[in-house]
Formats: C-alpha cells, sequence, structure tokens
C-alpha cells in the first residue's frame, strides 16, 4: 500500500505565504516526477509546478516567480512554498506522485487528499 499525505494548508492575507509540504510513503520502488495540483471552487484541477527525480521543474504561468517546488529524494517528499499569495491562489491543493512500487512491481500514480489554501483580500 503506498500512499500520498499532504500538509500545510490554511488560512492567508493576500500577499502572505504558504508552505505546503507532502509524504510518499509505502512500498515504493522509486519515485519519478512529484508535482501539485489544484482545484479552486467549480474549476477544473490544473498543473501548479512538478519536479522530475533529477530536479527539473515545470510551473504554471500563473505562479511563476512566487511559488517554488522542491524535493528530498531520502525522504520521498516535495514541498511547495508560495509566496506573494493572491485570492486566486484559493484552491484545495493535491500532491501527486509517479513511482514504481513493489509486490508487484508496477508503476503507479497516487494522488494525496488534498489540503485547503485560502487566501483572503
Amino acid at each position: 500500500q503506498v500512499q500520498v499525505v499532504e500538509s500545510g494548508g490554511g488560512l492567508v492575507q493576500a500577499g502572505g505565504s504558504l508552505r505546503l509540504s507532502c509524504a510518499a510513503s509505502g512500498s515504493i520502488f522509486s519515485i519519478h516526477a512529484m508535482g501539485w495540483y489544484r482545484q479552486a471552487p467549480g474549476k477544473q484541477r490544473e498543473l501548479v509546478a512538478t519536479i522530475t527525480s533529477s530536479s527539473r521543474t515545470n510551473y504554471a504561468d500563473s505562479v511563476k516567480g512566487r511559488f517554488t517546488i522542491s524535493r528530498d529524494n531520502a525522504k520521498n517528499t516535495v514541498s511547495l512554498q508560495m509566496n506573494s499569495l493572491k485570492p486566486e491562489d484559493t484552491a484545495v491543493y493535491y500532491c501527486n506522485a509517479n513511482l514504481h512500487v513493489l509486490n508487484p512491481y508496477r508503476l503507479l500514480g497516487v494522488w494525496g487528499q488534498g489540503t485547503l489554501v485560502t487566501v483572503s483580500s
């Protein structure tokens, strides 16, 4: 069994900062890309940022220069530092991990349960 658990959401004023963290655990053989996605009320889930196992990053245009994604391969964790937050960043943020698991050996895409970020104006 493999799970991905997010933490760090909450309420913050516009212009403020939050840091989200995500940890993958279980029968993991290797983790490839990890990423953060978000879904605002009434909207589709969208990509926020991704990071490969070699730390190559990709960001949505809407968060470039404000958000930073990082990972710790030894701890199977990924973080998202969010600065200069705007009300339009309000959403449920989901962590995703693409990984190979054991017993049986296979490739999986695993989602966390989500953490709510609310930015007040």
